[in-house]
């Protein structure tokens, strides 16, 4: 495993999906130029966040090669991952990451946990996801996760324990500012989550996160590439739309295990065992 990675930190605009499917486009054929194998683009970045009741209008389902026809084209040699709103088969409505190489949609990650709380009503429009896997790509063993997922230790750890070597976690996360004005809270709290991760799980961890203006709502972006020993590789400007590169090497993942093997040593069957316990009620 070893590939360069755009972070596609953008702005865009509600409900438009041809609009921003252009963008996209423009976007990608930049990281292209820039000698990226993967570009990264944040969470619902085809659709926008506050889609509320148009999630209907927008909705794409992951065989639809009508209407992302212009990223399939795109995709014959550069993976993409997009977020946007997705319809089942049974016509269910999720938040969902899709990756697209090869002319295909190769994989979609429906959002485990869509928050419902304080600012956010994402469960009124938006059914969870069940499941966490990794995959394989061109590009390796991965795995994907959507904003909320990654505040669950859970999801990056299964990802991990499934095989992937690079977590990849696509935001669209508000701005919230501390007492001092000049700190942004969510930035470094996602940072030091992210760092977390990486060590814990001698793993990648990539962040993409969205800028810009939305009914109201400001989104910070500082999108980042953590290597497996918790370092920042390459992060992206604060509150401005951004096109940043990094080189992901397997073998990084390699030398952090190696260096420290508590990832390797880590017993899957004891964390069954006794999640099975607490379930039963032994507790």
């Amino acid at each position: 495993m070893k590939f360069t990675i755009a972070l596609a930190q953008i702005d865009n605009t509600l409900g438009d999906l041809r609009k921003n499917i252009k963008q996209h486009v423009d976007v990608i054929r930049r990281a292209k130029e820039g000698g990226a194998d993967i570009v990264v683009f944040p969470e619902l970045s085809l659709s926008g966040y506050a889609i509320k009741d148009i999630n209907w209008d927008v909705a794409i389902r992951a065989t639809d090669d009508t209407i992302l026809k212009p990223l399939l084209d795109e995709s014959d040699d550069i993976s993409i991952v997009a977020g946007t709103v997705e319809e089942s088969e049974e016509y269910g409505m999720y938040n969902s990451a899709f990756f697209i190489e090869k002319g295909r949609v190769a994989y979609v990650h429906r959002k485990v946990y869509p928050p419902t709380y304080g600012m956010f009503e994402e469960s009124r429009y938006f059914s969870s996801g069940k499941s966490v896997c990794a995959f394989d790509s061109t590009l390796g063993r991965m795995g994907m996760l959507v904003c909320e997922d990654l505040w669950h230790v859970s999801l990056p750890y299964i990802l991990a324990q499934d095989g992937a070597q690079a977590i990849i976690g696509i935001a669209a996360s508000p701005t919230r500012l501390s007492g001092d004005a000049a700190r942004i809270q969510n930035a470094q709290v996602n940072s030091e989550h992210h760092k977390a991760y990486a060590r814990l799980l001698s793993s990648y961890v990539i962040f993409c996160n969205r800028v810009g203006y939305e009914d109201g709502v400001n989104f910070w972006g500082g999108s980042e590439v953590i290597s497996p020993n918790g370092d920042i590789i390459v992060q992206a400007k604060l509150f401005e739309e951004d096109l940043v590169f990094a080189e992901i090497d397997g073998n990084d993942v390699r030398r952090a295990r190696r260096f420290s093997r508590h990832f390797i040593d880590e017993d899957v069957q004891i964390v069954l065992d006794e999640l099975a316990k607490i379930k039963k009620g032994r507790r």
